[in-house]
């Protein structure tokens, strides 16, 4: 046998050469690696091996850079301090960008509904009875709950992302060129209105962002105008009277244009009056000029709820069952059947047979939404002013068997909070206050300390909304409920938490 040498053999080696990307640092990958997960936008396993270029998933990079350039802009939903003036809430600013689209909300039939409270459900109800009818229909709302894109929605469905990313390819150039810039709800608003466009809607369904005057949305043509209930918030921009505030959300009233409105506070409904005929925009109320009523009762097919009956000379409908729990819904629904019987004044044909059927259907996340069906059930609901609160309790009371109520409580420090502390107290067996995610937030060691204050009542705080469930559900009984209001951001945190929870997403259901 020849003897083994004694001489390392020594063969080529193919040297691996890093190639800069824009994917995670080495840091990121090593400690993504400890942990086996993916960083950032890694596709499969992290690797160490030198040289390995991570591949970058194009959808979430586009989403990234589509975040980065939303947040880039003035959101005066989320800063502490915004003067209303016609300055920061520039009309000739939106038409400006939305000529740069080509004027797309020129395409399009619309209603347009201001108010404080009730917005969204009203809206809600009216696209689904258009949609019934066999029309194309777009629906704008705010604030989102949970993804962005439930602001836009075309027959039932969210604008897709694919189609919100091209949106915000098309935007981004004309809004770095615009001066003054454009705010991020100009850009949603102008979103919106070339998403209805490109999609060819009948009619869209289009709420304020807030008061109504210098609202972005305010460059519409409508068909017809609707005021919801009036009531205190916003205080700091729309004006710390009911009067006051009527007078911003009147500002969507265009001449000829049909209104409506509903019974409303005396101090609100002669300057609806007022501001409409120097507009010359006739105005009719519901219960008033309007026939209209609403009561509540049980049965054994749909449990508790609300009927409502409106006449006009157009119109007859019945006693029709209320899609969403509580008075205050009853009162909406009246409302979008108004703005129904007006379309037809205006030469849109409706089915009201169709209509009815529509409304039926009609589900409104976020709002007396059940988000944990076992024991303890857990509802959210958006209530962020001291009338809503107090609609909410009034629902809750109605249509909700519980043997003790917590409520989770958080709310933005501009807000009426002692009204809101005043209303919770009506309802509430014990209270945990939390800390909404947005800057304006309340403290919620002051809103504890305040409640006590003026109620003599103890609360406890919490400094997150797991916190505060946990800290609930060591308090409940299985007949207990658990309610999470105050303010839309900490609905949406709580419907986030509870769908990750959850093998599936929650869905809204009727409430026993």
């Amino acid at each position: 046998m020849p003897a083994r040498s004694n001489v390392k053999r020594t063969t080529p080696v193919r040297k691996t050469v890093a190639v800069p990307t824009a994917g995670p640092s080495k840091p990121a990958l090593k400690a993504a690696a400890r942990k086996n997960t993916k960083p950032g936008t890694l596709v499969g396993k992290p690797s160490n091996i030198v040289g390995r270029v991570p591949v970058v998933n194009p959808a979430v990079a586009a989403v990234a850079k589509q975040s980065k350039f939303l947040n880039g802009l003035a959101d005066y939903e989320k800063l502490r301090i915004v003067r209303y003036n016609a300055e920061n809430f520039d009309l000739d600013r939106m038409r400006a960008l939305l000529k740069k689209l080509g004027n797309p909300q020129d395409t399009f039939r619309s209603v347009h509904v201001a108010g404080t409270k009730g917005k969204g459900s009203t809206c809600t109800m009216i696209a689904n009875m258009l949609r019934a009818c066999g029309y194309r229909v777009g629906l704008y709302t705010s604030p989102h709950l949970v993804d962005i894109r439930e602001r836009i929605v075309v027959n039932g469905e969210m604008i897709s992302q694919s189609d919100f990313n091209k949106l915000t390819k098309v935007l981004e150039p004309l809004v770095a060129k615009a001066k003054p810039m454009p705010t991020y709800f100009d850009v949603l608003t102008a979103m919106a209105f070339k998403y209805f466009a490109d999609q060819k809607v009948d009619i869209a369904v289009v709420e304020t962002g807030l008061g109504g005057r210098l609202d972005s949305t305010n460059v519409l043509k409508p068909e017809v105008t609707a005021i919801t209930s009036i009531s205190k918030d916003h205080m700091a921009q729309l004006g710390h009277t009911l009067a006051r505030i009527a007078e911003e959300k009147a500002g969507i009233f265009k001449p000829g244009v049909p209104a409506v409105t509903i019974q409303q506070d005396p101090a609100v409904e002669p300057v609806l009056q007022r501001i409409a005929q120097k507009v010359g925009a006739p105005l009719d109320v519901c219960g008033k000029s309007i026939e209209f009523s609403y009561r509540f009762e049980s049965s054994r097919m749909l449990g508790r709820h609300n009927r409502v009956c409106l006449t006009t000379a157009t119109s007859k409908f019945e006693h029709l069952a209320v899609p969403l729990f509580g008075e205050h819904q009853a009162i909406n629904c009246g409302l979008a059947l108004a703005v129904i019987d007006k379309l037809k004044g205006r030469g849109i044909p409706i089915d009201d047979n169709k209509a009815m059927d529509g409304l039926s259907k009609t589900t409104i996340e976020g709002r007396m939404e059940v988000v944990k069906h076992s024991t303890p059930k857990v509802i959210v609901d958006g209530a962020h002013n001291a009338a809503s609160i107090d609609a909410m309790m009034k629902a809750i009371g109605q249509h909700i068997p519980y043997d003790s109520m917590i409520v989770i409580f958080g709310c933005c420090g501009d807000k009426d909070v002692d009204g809101m502390l005043e209303r919770i107290t009506s309802g509430a067996d014990k209270v945990i206050f939390t800390r909404v995610n947005n800057i304006r937030s309340s403290d919620p060691n002051e809103l504890a300390a305040r409640y006590t204050e003026l109620y003599g009542k103890m609360a406890q705080v919490a400094e997150t909304l797991e916190e505060a469930l946990s800290i609930a559900n060591r308090a409940v009984t299985k007949e207990d409920l658990i309610c999470v209001t105050g303010s839309f951001y900490l609905v949406g945190e709580a419907k986030r938490h509870f769908s990750a929870a959850a093998p599936t997403k929650p869905q809204i259901s009727p409430l026993p």
